[in-house]
């Protein structure tokens, strides 16, 4: 399955600097990088299970905000990508935007 992962991470404290790049590592992890703060995951339900574990772990909810997208098998008919960084294909190639 394809999720979308967004996040916010309050940066107004050295500890918040270093969650940032935390979850940042773990999501480049399971998957790629689309925008700042936003990646693609392609994972089974147990890799899922797992790397939002990792990221429930690590944010702290007082202060940060993770937004989790089902974007499922069919994600290609769902995502239209216009400008610059084209996507790389989670499941090999190129995306051609």
């Amino acid at each position: 399955m394809v999720m979308l992962v967004t996040y916010d991470v309050s940066t107004a404290s050295a500890a918040g600097k270093r969650r940032l790049r935390l979850i940042a590592k773990i999501c480049l992890d399971y998957g790629q990088r689309v925008q700042n703060s936003v990646f693609e995951l392609d994972l089974d339900h147990a890799k899922w299970v797992e790397c939002r574990a990792r990221l429930l772990d690590t944010m702290e909810p007082e202060e940060d905000s993770l937004r989790f997208y089902r974007l499922g098998n069919q994600w290609r008919e769902r995502v239209e990508h216009i400008g610059t960084n084209p996507s790389t294909d989670l499941s090999g190639g190129t995306l051609l935007a």
